[in-house]
């Protein structure tokens, strides 16, 4: 399956939209895969694996927890060895606890340093009793007898156990499970509009940095970016430090707007200056949003940098980074458009996902919902199931290098 098939990530939000880690998963012809293999989970987590360690600089994603499908069998195949325990939680399914070895298989993982979470436990009966052993429960939120459900969780918000909620279809549900105590959040409801949430439009940091990124794209003298950013001490800190991140991969560090366009060119300012317009956004969804459109970005990016031109691969970047302003400035992408002069193509993919960009761009939101569209986009596309993974994976080390 693993050759064939792409990965799926899915952020786990706590109750204030901030990503706390990625569940990753195959995703099919038709969608998840609801029952991989035991050689799928394996494969699995042997490629996450390896991504996510640099042999100088080690696991590439602190900060960030990764949940990995497994069973009983996985935790003792060797594989986990490739991981890094503080960062991985293992999720397995009630039904593989069938005998005490299995038990024995969790302590020895959790000995190691390894989070597991538990799916589809029965806590209101005999359940209760595997709590001590995992660091993490898996439910699925049923508005029926909410009163219920609320005396249930109360027992277990005192112990260590953090709660999981999937399935959470409406905002109202979600309002629900954070009342409940429920400490994140896995599925992609933050790219549905939130109601009651009020357009914002630009705020005044955002409205500087369109005004240095058309003047970047007019190729203005380094004197007037200058002075403009001047203004703003703290936006012109954030630049330099997302310029001088990980990321960029310079061997010196920049100490200036100057000294950025004299050792970068005016293209790849245009580039940073596109991840601070993300990034100052406030609103109440902006941390989920800001992430994914960083991801999309380079993931897109990457995906096309066999195909197209350096230039071209860059506007894919400024594509994927853009795909989300609408939901972050609260205003349709048209008038997103009408305060941003973007390229035709670039603009072409934004607003319909055609053009020379636009399946890229599709191809990177594809790998974000379970719907099995990756397949058909990479096969337009002339891209390996393999390509796009190494891609994605890549995507998720280069943001989580700009340590926002």
């Amino acid at each position: 399956m693993q050759d064939v098939n792409f990965i799926l990530r899915e952020p786990l939000l706590d109750p204030t939209l901030r990503v706390l880690g990625y569940e990753l998963t195959w995703q099919g012809e038709d969608g998840y895969v609801s029952q991989p293999s035991e050689i799928d989970l394996q494969a699995m987590a042997a490629f996450v694996g390896e991504r996510f360690t640099h042999p100088e600089q080690g696991y590439q994603m602190d900060g960030t927890l990764i949940f990995l499908g497994a069973t009983p069998e996985t935790l003792r195949s060797g594989v986990l060895d490739g991981l890094s325990p503080k960062g991985t939680v293992l999720t397995i399914e009630r039904a593989d606890l069938g005998d005490a070895s299995a038990i024995d298989d969790i302590k020895a993982a959790r000995a190691a340093g390894f989070g597991v979470l538990l799916r589809d436990v029965d806590l209101a009966n005999q359940d209760k009793a595997l709590l001590p052993l995992v660091s993490h429960i898996e439910t699925r939120f049923g508005g029926a007898d909410f009163a219920a459900q609320a005396k249930l969780y109360a027992t277990i918000k005192h112990s260590s156990v953090r709660m999981i909620s999937r399935g959470v279809q409406s905002w109202q549900a979600f309002e629900a499970c954070a009342t409940l105590g429920m400490d994140a959040f896995v599925g992609n409801l933050y790219l549905t509009v939130r109601p009651g949430v009020t357009s914002k439009g630009l705020n005044a940091a955002q409205t500087m940095i369109l005004q240095l990124m058309d003047m970047v794209r007019k190729n203005a003298d380094v004197r007037q970016l200058e002075g403009v950013l001047k203004r703003d001490a703290a936006l012109s800190y954030k630049l330099l430090r997302y310029i001088n991140s990980a990321g960029f991969g310079l061997g010196t560090e920049i100490q200036s707007l100057r000294h950025a366009v004299t050792m970068l060119g005016y293209s790849p300012l245009y580039r940073w200056l596109s991840v601070l317009l993300a990034t100052a956004s406030s609103g109440a969804q902006s941390p989920v949003l800001m992430q994914t459109a960083i991801v999309r970005g380079r993931f897109a990016e990457l995906l096309g940098q066999s195909f197209l031109p350096k230039s071209e691969a860059e506007n894919l970047f400024v594509a994927g980074m853009f795909s989300l302003l609408d939901r972050l400035l609260g205003i349709p992408m048209e008038e997103v458009l009408d305060n941003i002069q973007l390229s035709e193509p670039v603009a072409q993919a934004l607003l319909s996902r055609e053009g020379i960009f636009g399946p890229f761009l599709a191809l990177a939101e594809a790998c974000e919902k379970d719907n099995g569209a990756a397949g058909p986009l990479a096969e337009s596309l002339f891209i390996s199931a393999s390509q796009v993974n190494e891609a994605h994976m890549a995507a998720l080390v280069w943001a989580q290098s700009l340590k926002l």
